[in-house]
């Protein structure tokens, strides 16, 4: 691999820019964590209610939900809940969501559930939200077997069985729910509840990605990149990378740009490259910081700025990125780009050698090499104040 600089006439590993296909979102998520029942069908009021007439859709609702109409205590419920024709109250959403949910309506039951799993208007209590989830989940309502299934995954639901998550996920995923699709097929991957099955796993990645989802769709690029699950095809990796690029997923612009550097699945393009990695780093993405770092190192896709380098290269350090942690070491130590600060770069070094994995091996040992090197130049005094500065040490 290679170097961001030669340490003192020592030959030195170089790093180069890190390409490494970082495939998998495996966060079992959702847009709002809990899936929420939208609005009950019932005409006139939902027509006031889809014209901005909230006020109206009120007015409509509130007589009808007080004469005991399930459906337009529901809607009533939510009308609360988000403070629309009304001052938002969580505690008089309940009130609303229990009535219609004590009638057996099955909105009512998820969105109380989601209220009790939230602690909004309620006492936060979990076995209450089960209770509620399950009641719906076992009506077959897919937003009730997701949330379901999120509370027993975090263990705040005690499951009935180890594989009810997989089962509840399975439910809601088959009637079409794209959030249950992309997590059971996390399962499949991972083996969690379900046989391991990579075949399973691009299925249920596919099914939510074709209905949108990012963080499935970067996921099945990575399954048709290494050919896990099917056939390798480089050019179906791009093309749902990029699909989950630009709706900014910050894991496949970065593994977009990884593709345009080497020419996988698209023509070679060190710019394209960078432009995909910059969007990427604007998110934060520590990895995609670092390749920046090295491109303007290198000066390659852009003009060399050693300084631009350090800057790309002390963002990604300060969230943890052994890589970038390792060649602000290296700067320092010499004084390229930033003064030479010893103290400064035995600590990026020895943050550097914590966070390199068992596969990193060459490179932990070259910066616990390059760590000693600069200890040798140090007092003793310099060296435990550069020990208590990695000590205390946070990611940003």
């Amino acid at each position: 691999m290679s170097s961001a600089c030669d340490l003192w006439g020592l030959r030195d590993m170089k790093l180069a820019v890190r390409a490494v296909f970082i495939g998998l979102a495996l966060a079992f998520a959702t847009a709002g964590v809990l899936l929420n029942w939208p609005f009950y069908r019932d005409t006139e009021g939902l027509t006031a209610y889809q014209h901005g007439d909230y006020s109206a859709a009120l007015r409509l609702w509130r007589p009808v939900a007080e004469q005991g109409r399930a459906h337009a205590q529901h809607n009533l419920g939510l009308l609360y809940r988000d403070g629309r024709g009304v001052t938002q109250d969580y505690k008089e959403a309940a009130r609303w969501f229990r009535l219609a949910a004590d009638q057996g309506l099955t909105p009512a039951q998820v969105n109380l559930g989601v209220l009790y799993a939230s602690g909004q208007g309620v006492p936060h209590d979990d076995s209450e939200a089960t209770k509620w989830f399950r009641l719906a989940a076992d009506k077959g309502d897919a937003f009730a077997q997701f949330n379901l299934a999120y509370l027993v995954r975090g263990g705040r639901a005690k499951p009935e069985s180890l594989d009810e998550m997989a089962r509840w996920l399975r439910a809601a995923a088959v009637q079409g729910d794209a959030d249950a699709q992309f997590n059971l097929g996390n399962l499949f991957l991972s083996g969690q509840g379900v046989p391991q099955s990579d075949t399973e796993a691009f299925r249920w990645y596919r099914a939510s990605a074709e209905q949108g989802r990012a963080d499935a769709q970067n996921n099945l690029s990575f399954m048709y990149l290494t050919g896990r699950g099917g056939t390798q095809d480089f050019e179906q990796a791009a093309k749902w990378y990029r699909r989950a690029a630009e709706q900014g997923q910050a894991q496949a612009q970065y593994n977009l740009g990884n593709l345009y550097l080497d020419g996988r699945g698209v023509e070679q393009d060190e710019k394209e490259a960078l432009r995909w990695w910059r969007l990427a780093a604007a998110q934060g993405y520590s990895d995609a910081e670092y390749n920046l770092g090295v491109a303007y190192d290198n000066g390659m896709g852009v003009a060399k700025d050693v300084k631009e380098a350090a800057n790309w290269f002390l963002l990604a350090a300060d969230k943890g990125n052994p890589l970038a942690q390792y060649s602000l070491g290296n700067m320092q130590m010499k004084g390229e780009a930033l003064p030479q600060d010893l103290v400064e770069a035995y600590k990026w070094f020895s943050l550097a050698v914590l966070r390199f994995t068992p596969p990193d091996k060459e490179l932990r040992d070259a910066a616990t090499r390059n760590r000693d090197r600069a200890a040798a130049r140090m007092t003793r005094a310099q060296i435990a104040e550069a020990q208590q500065r990695a000590s205390s040490w946070v990611p940003k």
